[in-house]
């Protein structure tokens, strides 16, 4: 058991939430470096379920209760610092953040991509390593910045594509390595001594 506090962690995400399920079980293990504090969606995502049963706070803040984009963004940065996390995780978050967002945490936020950066940014990175034939695609955890999956890269794993792959079958082997993978970036970042600058994660 570290003898200091966990880092506080707060997860953003828009769908089923497998990924924040993931890092719910590794926050729950005796010796996580990290508490999830907050699970905050755009959407009713089903995926806060798995908040709300380990009992940890959930809220949502929808574009569409706001007048505009940056209105929307800079109450996500409110409610998300309501929560003073250390780090920010995107689980599957499908809106880009902007400038209040990035002011708030830039530096402390990380996203995971279903492809090998800077190889097929973009909300169709698993679709587009298919339709141009690549035989290795992967995943990969970013430092969130202002662009489309432009963010340093943190860790990197690949996945071989099968002859018979379709989008679904290749999208769900890339999430189970996609999963431990982002699991074992937070972990690093949240340790009470993380990696030196330029050490591999």
């Amino acid at each position: 058991m570290h003898s200091t506090t966990p880092a506080r962690v707060v997860v953003l995400l828009s769908g089923g939430g497998s990924t924040l399920a993931a890092l719910l079980r590794a926050h729950a293990e005796p010796d996580s470096p990290f508490q999830i504090v907050a699970a905050i969606a755009d959407v009713d995502a089903p995926g806060l379920d798995h908040a709300r049963r380990a009992g940890v706070p959930t809220a949502v803040v929808r574009l569409r209760d706001h007048p505009d984009r940056a209105a929307w963004d800079a109450q996500l940065a409110s409610t998300v610092g309501g929560f003073d996390p250390a780090l920010v995780v995107l689980a599957g978050f499908m809106r880009l953040v902007g400038p209040a967002m990035l002011e708030a945490f830039g530096g402390r936020m990380i996203n995971t991509h279903p492809a090998l950066l800077p190889s097929f940014p973009g909300a169709h990175g698993v679709r587009d390593a298919l339709a141009h034939g690549v035989k290795v695609t992967g995943a990969s955890v970013i430092e969130v910045d202002a662009g489309v999956d432009t963010g340093r890269i943190l860790a990197q794993r690949a996945v071989e594509v099968l002859d018979d792959d379709t989008e679904a079958s290749l999208h769900e082997r890339i999430k189970q390595i996609e999963q431990p993978m982002l699991v074992d970036v937070v972990r690093h970042l949240t340790s009470p001594t993380p990696p030196a600058e330029g050490d591999p994660l």
